[in-house]
């Protein structure tokens, strides 16, 4: 059964959704607290979303983000788990589910998993691609090989040791499907397998990313839901930064010892950014870092001059300069809308760490192959003249930063830096100081003492990230750049696409960093389009 291919995720409401407003009751435990016990100021703070609870000199208890920011993390480690103890589900599958991860047989826990025939049918099919979902294919059709040593398919065999089985469904099995679903459709014939277990006494659910068919099986009475392992919730992903107000001797006191112990609600993660704002002066202002390893905030250090050529244009750009200059962190993934700079920032950071500090051998830039709307075809050339055509927006980056220098020379006439540009690009591909490289070819590979740059990353599913950066070798920076509202992948959306599971995975971590760009600074017009399209 094909999944779905629009990545929009307002066309998919998802049963297994958090209540938000009950979230901190339902998954915290504070239900059995009781308004009680939480006080007065928890209450205002759960109401407001932001207070000061308490000062004293170098130390401040700040919430400065609503409860619901809490929800990408529960979601994203959450597992289907029964309401109660004896309330044991059987989960039927559907063939995307196991596309999208093979591994989806083994998440259920206590649960019962069915897989219809017909859906082993389609992953024979699907086992012959030399693409993602081929490798998934196989990796499933494997997994059910080695169950199978353990009985038979058809009759159940354990899963694990707290009880859960996995039972294959054949076609004679199925009896009294309602006429509307026609044998004829494989689709069809998967709810109807849903339908036949349910008629059983049993509490099934049906599991599919395709959105039509979990809007077939709830018009049949079937409960229906997305598979939520490797998801997270998009409209409260990781930022990287906030702001929080406090007393202004707080902001003193930092610029004053370069350090400073703070206590937030929630807690900061390593190398979160903090925007500290004086209570009573908003102009009164202080920027700074959380360093994991010192369990302090640190002041950002004003930096003298562009980066090869590039001056941020405001403060989610100057976080993300400082995160792409510091040798210390080995990752960084930015996120933002078309225009607000992310893969400018990143490619100018490295032509200054490759070429001006000599930090690394090479810039790497790598993009998954991936076409807005339909496909052109194939193209002429040999690999640099194929990749020349999905490698251009690097080419532009690359091209705008060298005619920012060149224009520093008055003297230079307009034809004559456009000469120069080309000439110089030309140069350092030649001299292999700059790489274009497609993701299809990057398996197997090590890359050390590079500065790699891999754009478009919200086309990628989790694996496939994970595949990119496992290959990071000693010495090396790994720059993740994507929009994931801009999803060209039919079988992704915002929330299970690899960039944004990696931001929510990853966040916390010493050698990680992350910033969600907000602002478009390309143009005029670019901002306008952003905001009201």
């Amino acid at each position: 059964m094909d999944m779905d291919p629009s990545p929009r995720r307002g066309l998919d409401p998802d049963p297994m959704d958090f209540d938000q407003n009950n979230l901190g009751e339902k998954e915290l435990g504070e239900k059995e607290l009781g308004e009680k016990e939480l006080g007065e100021k928890e209450l205002e703070r759960k109401e407001s979303g932001k207070s000061v609870n308490s000062l004293s000199p170098g130390k401040i208890a700040v919430s400065g983000r609503p409860e619901s920011s809490k929800l990408a993390t529960l979601r994203l480690t959450r597992r289907h788990r029964p309401e109660s103890d004896n309330a044991v589900k059987t989960f039927v599958l559907d063939t995307n589910v196991l596309l999208h991860n093979p591994g989806a047989l083994f998440v259920f826990e206590e649960n019962h998993v069915v897989i219809p025939f017909d859906v082993i049918e389609e992953l024979d099919k699907f086992k012959t691609h030399n693409d993602d979902l081929g490798r998934n294919a196989r990796q499933a059709i494997r997994h059910l090989d080695t169950l199978r040593q353990a009985g038979e398919l058809s009759k159940g065999v354990p899963l694990n040791e707290e009880g859960a089985t996995l039972t294959v469904v054949l076609d004679q099995q199925i009896a009294g499907c309602p006429l509307l679903l026609g044998s004829d459709s494989p689709d069809n014939r998967i709810i109807c397998t849903a339908w036949s277990v349910q008629q059983t006494g049993g509490n099934v659910r049906f599991v599919s990313k395709d959105i039509a068919a979990r809007i077939k099986a709830d018009a049949l009475g079937i409960d229906a839901e997305d598979f939520e392992n490797q998801k997270v919730d998009f409209d409260h992903l990781y930022t990287g930064h906030r702001e929080a107000f406090v007393p202004g001797e707080i902001i003193d006191l930092l610029y004053k010892d370069k350090e400073i112990v703070l206590v937030l609600d929630p807690p900061l993660v390593a190398n979160e950014f903090v925007l500290l704002r004086d209570v009573i002066n908003d102009g009164h202002t202080a920027l700074a870092r959380f360093r994991g390893d010192l369990g302090k905030l640190v002041p950002l250090k004003p930096r003298r001059g562009p980066v090869f050529g590039l001056m941020p244009r405001n403060l989610q750009q100057t976080m993300a300069l400082d995160l792409l200059l510091d040798d210390s962190i080995k990752l960084v993934s930015l996120i933002g809308s078309a225009g607000t700079g992310k893969t400018l920032l990143a490619v100018a950071a490295g032509m200054s760490k490759v070429l001006n500090d000599e930090t690394f051998t090479k810039l790497l830039c790598a993009r998954p192959i991936m076409p807005m709307g339909r496909d052109i075809g194939y193209l002429p050339g040999d690999k640099d003249e194929k990749l020349a055509a999905w490698m251009q927006p690097i080419f532009d980056n690359i091209s705008y930063l060298l005619s920012n220098r060149l224009n520093e020379s008055h003297d230079v006439k307009q034809h004559a830096q456009h000469s120069s540009v080309e000439q110089r690009i030309t140069q350092l591909m030649e001299a292999g100081k700059v790489v274009l490289e497609p993701l299809t070819y990057i398996r197997g590979r090590s890359i050390p003492h590079q500065f790699m740059i891999v754009d478009e990353a919200q086309n990628l599913t989790p694996h496939e990230v994970k595949t990119i950066a496992s290959r990071v070798g000693e010495g090396t920076k790994l720059i993740i750049t994507g929009d994931p509202t801009q999803i060209d992948n039919p079988y992704l959306d915002a929330s299970s696409n690899g960039l944004s599971y990696l931001v929510e995975r990853l966040k916390g971590k010493n050698l990680v960093g992350h910033i969600t760009l907000a602002k478009s600074e390309r143009s005029e017009l670019a901002r306008l389009i952003t905001d009201e399209l």
